[in-house]
């Protein structure tokens, strides 16, 4: 077999049944090179979709498909951004924005801050204490630390947890996955209160003298939410290129009539999100704990 198309059935009473490729993944596209194959692929997934009563079918390409009539209007927007690591160190680092980032990497040296990385239960919970500050920050519930548990057993080796801190204290961190000859950015975190200390710039300037050492050629830093100016500029000036990319899906019943971009439980979320950012640490846990299942 030379194509094919990979997707989850994801149900869930809460957000709906229905079929992604893939869940929880920035992004996935079909293993099909002909657009009659995959014009094919998606007329018998539209049919699958009406017939087992999925509420929607979503793809999630980083390249534009070449057959999308079978799909509504995108259900999301983003940006994503890649890191040719093939150039010299030298000319990687002189990529970067010269005073948010350059200088923050040389000031983390100066502040001597301290970098570890492994898949050691004291690392993971360094990692997630500043996880669920961030989440907090962000106004959302953390994915619970069984998930995080879950993705090391997993993919045991190829997963780093790389840690920046100061006098011992964890400032920053970052959760980096490999592949082939790609690294991948998944998750980071960090303490706001010493975020002028450089950790994040030094954490990624770490990892990808670490991927150069491994021969590796690309640094996947993922998605980000087209509005979300912050995060964009920063992968912005890492130096690494931008691209526009869009998830699709077919409904069953038709378009929803909020129409566009959000999905009907946005609002509920946009209600919420007050409530996130006030919770104590053990409420959000269990909100994330008890929600995640029904997401993705």
């Amino acid at each position: 077999m030379r194509d094919g198309l990979v997707l989850c059935e994801v149900k869930s009473w809460l957000t709906g049944a229905r079929l992604v490729s893939l869940p929880f993944s920035d992004h996935c596209d079909p293993l099909i090179d002909h657009p009659q194959i995959l014009a094919q692929s998606l007329a018998t997934l539209q049919e699958r979709v009406r017939h087992d009563r999925w509420r929607y079918l979503e793809l999630r390409p980083l390249r534009e498909l070449s057959c999308t009539g079978f799909l509504t209007s995108p259900s999301g927007h983003y940006f994503h951004h890649q890191i040719d690591l093939r150039p010299t160190l030298d000319l990687l680092f002189h990529g970067f924005h010269k005073n948010s980032t350059q200088r923050k990497i040389k000031r983390a040296e100066r502040e001597k801050l301290s970098y570890q990385e492994g898949l050691s239960e004291l690392l993971l919970k360094s990692f997630y204490s500043l996880f669920v500050i961030t989440r907090r920050r962000h106004r959302v519930p953390p994915q619970p630390l069984s998930w995080f548990r879950n993705l090391i057993a997993c993919f045991k080796e190829a997963l780093q947890i790389r840690v920046a801190l100061k006098n011992d204290q964890a400032v920053a961190a970052i959760l980096t996955l490999r592949y082939k000859n790609t690294l991948t950015y998944k998750y980071g975190c960090s303490d706001p209160w010493f975020s002028r200390l450089g950790g994040t710039q030094m954490l990624f300037w770490k990892t990808i003298q670490e991927a150069k050492t491994l021969g590796l050629t690309s640094f996947d830093l993922g998605r980000s939410d087209a509005d979300n100016a912050g995060l964009v500029q920063f992968k912005d000036r890492l130096g690494a290129a931008r691209s526009e990319m869009s998830y699709l899906r077919y409904y069953a019943h038709g378009q929803p009539t909020s129409g566009g971009v959000s999905d009907k439980n946005d609002w509920k979320l946009r209600l919420a999100k007050p409530i996130f950012g006030r919770s104590p640490d053990a409420v959000l846990r269990a909100v994330g704990h008890l929600l995640y299942r029904h997401i993705g």
